[in-house]
This record gives C-alpha cells, sequence and structure tokens, in this order.
C-alpha cells in the first residue's frame, strides 16, 4: 500500500501511462478529423452555393444547439439500435469529437475566408486558378494568420473535451484514475494528477496561439 501521494502515483505511473497516451491518441485524432472538415466546412461556407451553405447551417446548429455528451450517447447508443451498426467506442469519441470540432473550426476558417479582400479571390482566378486552386494556393494561406489562433482555441477545447470519453466505457486516463481511486480512496492526488496531467496537454497550444498572433500582429 502506498504511504503517500507520489508513491501512489510511481506505483500506478504505468497505468496511468497507458490511460494518458490513450486520451492523447482520442485528442489527436479527433484534432485531425476536426481539421480536415473544418476545412471543407469553412470553404463550403464561401463558395456561394446556396444548398450547400444552407446545409451547412444546419450541421453547425445541430452540433451547437444538441451538447457534445448527447451526441456521444447517439452514436454508441443510438446507431447500433435504429441503425444496427456497432461502432467502437474509442471510434465513437474520435467521430463524435471530429464533427462537433469541425463545426467549430469550419466557422473561425469561414470568418477568416471572409475576412479577405475580394479582390484577392479575383486576382487568383484570373490568372487561370480553378475555384479550388483558388483556396488551396492563394485564400488559405492568405487567411492562416487571421485563423491558426481561434482553431488552436478548438483544439484546447477538444483535448478537455475527450474526458467524455470515460462516459461509454473508454479505458482512458480519466478512466483509470476512477480505477485507482475506488481502490485506494486516494481522490485528491488522483484528481490533482489529472489537473496537471489536462494542464501540460493544453497550456503548450495556448502558448502557442499567443507566440503567433505576437509574432504576426508585428
Amino acid at each position: 500500500m502506498a504511504t503517500s501521494g507520489f508513491e501512489l502515483l510511481w506505483q500506478t505511473a504505468p497505468q496511468l501511462a497507458t490511460g494518458a497516451g490513450r486520451t492523447l491518441a482520442i485528442s489527436a485524432c479527433g484534432i485531425a478529423l476536426a481539421t480536415v472538415l473544418g476545412l471543407a466546412y469553412g470553404i463550403g461556407r464561401t463558395l456561394g452555393i446556396a444548398w450547400l451553405d444552407r446545409s451547412l447551417r444546419v450541421y453547425l446548429a445541430a452540433w451547437r444547439a444538441i451538447p457534445v455528451l448527447v451526441w456521444l450517447y447517439l452514436f454508441f447508443f443510438g446507431l447500433p439500435m435504429f441503425l444496427g451498426l456497432s461502432v467502437p467506442a474509442f471510434a465513437c469519441v474520435v467521430c463524435v469529437l471530429g464533427l462537433w470540432g469541425a463545426s467549430e473550426v469550419g466557422e473561425v476558417v469561414r470568418g477568416a475566408l471572409r475576412s479577405l479582400p475580394a479582390g484577392q479571390r479575383d486576382a487568383a482566378l484570373a490568372i487561370g486558378l480553378g475555384r479550388l486552386q483558388a483556396y488551396a494556393w492563394v485564400l488559405l494561406p492568405l487567411a492562416r494568420k487571421r485563423m491558426t489562433p481561434g482553431v488552436i482555441n478548438v483544439y484546447t477545447r477538444i483535448i478537455k473535451t475527450s474526458s467524455l470519453a470515460v462516459l461509454i466505457g473508454v479505458v482512458d486516463v480519466t478512466k483509470i484514475a476512477q480505477q485507482i481511486i475506488e481502490r485506494t480512496y486516494a481522490s485528491v492526488t488522483l484528481y490533482s494528477f489529472l489537473f496537471v496531467f489536462f494542464f501540460l496537454a493544453c497550456y503548450p497550444l495556448s502558448v502557442l496561439s499567443r507566440r503567433l498572433e505576437q509574432r504576426w500582429s508585428h
């Protein structure tokens, strides 16, 4: 039996490390999916296609109106019940975080693209670039400075929200900490560890965002 908080953490370090790795894997996959889909969303909202813009507005409204936890339960319990699709818990969390994050990243991208002078797009098209080429080679690079801080903020929210994975049985760092608490009753020690873990996972992104803003403001 551990006699101190530090000794307990040392003894349970392998389990906590496994859970931490799983949490970071969920976060990384969710961030990657949110980035790809968010870019597609942001571009789609600025193409000027009426039916696409309306569809994406509905998508945004759905993900903003319904809590992420409800979406998580709908995916994990609803898909098998209504569609007969059994989605593994890990994949379920990644999909929900990615789809929710895409709505947030997409709005940041949309705002950044809309803030560019209209002449930038016209100039790109005038030199013979296709519409998607104009986004890839001209508009997105120009909007990068404007979108990066907001996108990084979404990334930190995805990391923090990944803790919801414990509610559908994913053995992440939160779940392992809870299991250790049930055995040792060392709730203060383990929740302090979770506090430090999520702080260390998110704080570097916040620092990066501030430094990029300072660099690009000059």
